[in-house]
């Protein structure tokens, strides 16, 4: 009877690390991470360029969300939900995600990366359509405030940790007009893209 019962709570505490460990992504080949929470569109509101919309908080804390698939977020007499979303490459097109055209707004990707151990010296490489930020737990690491078409690696970010366990990115891409899209992914000191790591869309 009692080794049933060990048996039954061992159980327990394992079936969520299973379900987790069955979420779990990985980045592409070529490093790019294609699993993300997406939030849009968020209207510029009273910023009158992308420049502007990128600086102002259309989520308060923008830099320490953390939510998952379902989470609402209300935004003047709307509320919008975070959606789970699985790029067809590597760009998110939130255009897509969206299934419509949408122009002078702002999105918000986010994701969680998880390490196996503390890692030093990558490189962080972004492109985005148009305006783009990025958070790495909590603290902005990237900015670029000037309207473009998203490339691969138009930006390279240095000197990049990845801490050991969850670590949380949140990706802010603004569109102007047309085009909205962003991608992200890292390199190695080799410039070896660097994919040692699971995606999470939970925090």
């Amino acid at each position: 009877m009692g080794k049933k019962v060990m048996c039954t709570v061992a159980l327990v505490f394992l079936f969520p690390c299973l379900t987790r460990a069955e979420d779990a992504a990985k980045p592409d080949d070529e490093g790019f991470i294609r699993n993300w929470l997406i939030l849009a569109p968020l209207p510029f509101g009273d910023a009158q360029d992308g420049a502007a919309a990128l600086a102002k908080e259309q989520v308060p804390d923008e830099a320490k969300l953390k939510p998952k698939a379902g989470d609402k977020v209300k935004i003047g007499d709307k509320e919008i939900a975070w959606k789970a979303h699985k790029a067809s490459s590597h760009l998110v097109d939130f255009n897509a995600v969206l299934g419509i055209q949408t122009e002078d707004s702002v999105g918000y990707a986010v994701c969680y990366l998880v390490a196996d151990q503390k890692v030093q010296g990558l490189t962080m490489k972004t492109g985005s359509d148009d305006q783009a930020k990025v958070y790495l737990n909590g603290k902005e690491i990237f900015k670029n405030e000037s309207a473009r078409p998203a490339e691969k690696d138009q930006d390279s970010t240095p000197d990049v940790t990845l801490q050991k366990g969850v670590n949380v990115i949140v990706f802010k891409v603004v569109n102007e007009k047309v085009d909205w899209s962003g991608c992200l992914r890292f390199t190695d000191k080799d410039d070896k893209p660097f994919t040692n790591f699971k995606v999470l869309l939970t925090p």
